[in-house]
C-alpha cells in the first residue's frame, strides 16, 4: 500500500516538509521514498508540487494522508471535501457552512397569531439629553 504524505525536514523549531510516496508500513523518515513529489514550508506557505505525478501516483493507488489532502485542495491540485485533521477535542469550525447556507427562521401560522405587536418608544427629539444613574457600588467581603 502506498501513501502521499509529508517527510519532515528542517532543523529544530524550523520545520519544512518534503510531499513523498513511500510504503504506509513505512516511518516517512525511514529509508529513501519512492519519489519526492514537492515541498512546503509552513512558516512561510511555500509550496512546490509536481501536480502531474501526484495525479499519476493517485491513479496508481496511493492513499493520501489527511493533511496533504487539505493542501492539495486547498492549491486547487484535487478537487473535494476536506477532512478534519484536527483531535475529537478540536472539532472543525462550523462556520463556512453556516455562511454558505444560512437558514432562514421558520415562522408557522399558529406561532405568527400568538405574537402580539410590540410597542414602540416614542422618539426622543434631538439634543435632548438623557441622565443615566450610575449602578449601586457592590461591596466585596474579604474571605
Amino acid at each position: 500500500m502506498l501513501a502521499i504524505r509529508f517527510q519532515r525536514t528542517g532543523r529544530k523549531n524550523d520545520p519544512s516538509f518534503r510531499i513523498i510516496v513511500s510504503e504506509k508500513a513505512r516511518s516517512p523518515k525511514a529509508g529513501n521514498p519512492l519519489e519526492v513529489l514537492g515541498s512546503y514550508d509552513p512558516i512561510t506557505k511555500d509550496t512546490i508540487i509536481k501536480a502531474d505525478r501526484v495525479k499519476h501516483w493517485i491513479q496508481k493507488g496511493a492513499e493520501l494522508s489527511g493533511t496533504v489532502k487539505n493542501l492539495l485542495i486547498t492549491k486547487g491540485i484535487i478537487e473535494g471535501k476536506k477532512v478534519n485533521v484536527l483531535s475529537k477535542k478540536h472539532p472543525p469550525a462550523k462556520e463556512e457552512e453556516e455562511k454558505k447556507s444560512p437558514v432562514p427562521p421558520v415562522v408557522t401560522p399558529a406561532a405568527a397569531q400568538t405574537e402580539e405587536p410590540k410597542a414602540e418608544k416614542p422618539a426622543e427629539p434631538e439634543g435632548a439629553e438623557v441622565s443615566v444613574k450610575p449602578a449601586p457600588a457592590v461591596e466585596e467581603k474579604p474571605a
